[in-house]
């Protein structure tokens, strides 16, 4: 099997994990919690990082503090995998879907447009005109590793006090090269940014998220709740309703051995992304789904755009066909305005995801794939 998308665990992973079993650090306290933070802080240039136990915790966390509450609604993309869709219901909340663009991601011009056009702002607040509630916060979320266009997005946002939860969860080094926020990472650009680190991402703690922030104020409420809010650890005061979403040392030593390795993940990542747009662009209908130019992606995922009229095959059958010779595929997920949890709530002029839906095929991007597995996946697709 050529499987999709796999860890990489060829560094100091055992070494500083085997230290947390032989100094019996292994739960949520340690040095490698806090090493971890700090220094994937520093990577993507924020102030703090608070590391929890995935990132649908950091999203769930960074939405509360923003001061999502029950009966409001969040702006959301339809196209994304569904966490940041499930933690607006984890407050009582209802979610609004937006389009996506050609990178997948939220179309931030039709979202502008409904939040100028369909929304009114009175009391410092945006109101939905159709449904009266009070539209506290967006997600906007960096598919695939392309970062989401924010410059305007981000000035109408806080022109309408509507707080924004960057989902930056697939987009660890990716940085803008243009525009207003030209050299920032993803999930840096907003108050609050979100990462993951589920085994599939470009560095793993097997599970794990962490909440970015330069606000010294929200980054002690995200420590304060994500470790149970207690008021006093000696006599077990709390003062508010807290969250066990601590990350453990184990989990953070992996990501410390990882983060080492993170440069040369990222330059595998581009390589095995040119090497799949070389060749796959020789094969009629195939495409590889273009990387915005604002932006230098970490090419997390591999997006195969079929032609099913040229090539032959839909998404479907093609996803059949290399399943049969052992290679692992995934299609983009189902549209989550069309998920049966979500399916009563608003939706703005979705268009282009219905296309991407039926023609997009992820293929095989693992940073420990070969050459030769390359080849073997091109060929196969080559020859239908």
């Amino acid at each position: 099997m050529i499987p999709l998308c796999v860890p990489n665990l060829k560094g100091n992973e055992w070494e500083y994990v085997k230290e947390c079993i032989d100094t019996e650090w292994v739960s949520s306290a340690g040095k490698y919690v806090n090493d971890f933070e700090r220094k994937l802080a520093d990577f993507v240039g924020a102030k703090h990082g608070i590391a929890v136990v995935n990132g649908t915790a950091a999203l769930h966390t960074s939405l509360l503090i923003a001061g999502v509450q029950s009966g409001d609604e969040v702006i959301v993309p339809t196209a994304t995998f569904i966490a940041p869709i499930n933690v607006v219901r984890y407050l009582h909340a209802e979610p609004v879907f937006m389009d996506c663009d050609e990178f997948y991601n939220i179309d931030t011009e039709k979202t502008i447009e409904f939040i100028e056009q369909e929304t009114i702002f009175k009391d410092g607040f945006s109101w939905n005109k159709l449904t009266g509630k009070r539209v506290s916060a967006i997600m906007p979320v960096h598919v695939f590793g392309n970062a989401v266009w924010l410059d305007r997005l981000v000035e109408v946002c806080q022109e309408r006090n509507i707080a924004i939860v960057e989902d930056a969860t697939e987009s660890l080094g990716t940085r803008y090269i243009s525009g207003k926020y030209a050299g920032k990472s993803t999930g840096t650009i907003a108050k609050y940014g979100c990462m993951s680190f589920n085994g599939n991402k470009v560095i793993t703690t097997g599970g794990g998220g962490m909440i970015f922030t330069d606000d010294d104020a929200i980054a002690e409420k995200a420590k304060y709740l994500t470790t149970q809010a207690k008021n006093d650890e000696v006599r077990y005061i709390h003062d508010e309703v807290g969250y066990n979403f601590r990350l453990t040392n184990i989990q953070a030593a992996l990501g410390v051995a990882q983060l080492e390795q993170l440069p040369g993940f990222l330059e595998k990542k581009k390589y095995l992304f040119d090497f799949y747009n070389k060749e796959i662009s020789k094969i009629d209908g195939l495409s590889i789904a273009s990387t915005p130019s604002y932006c230098k992606a970490n090419y997390w995922m591999v997006a195969m755009q079929i032609d099913s009229k040229v090539y032959g095959k839909d998404r479907e059958q093609t996803m059949a066909y290399l399943g049969e010779s052992k290679v692992q595929t995934r299609p983009l997920w189902q549209l989550n305005h069309l998920q049966k949890p979500f399916a009563n709530c608003q939706s703005y002029k979705i268009e282009k995801a219905y296309k991407l839906i039926q023609n997009t095929l992820n293929i095989p991007c693992s940073t420990n794939i070969t050459d030769e597995e390359l080849s073997t996946v091109c060929n196969l697709l080559a020859k239908k």
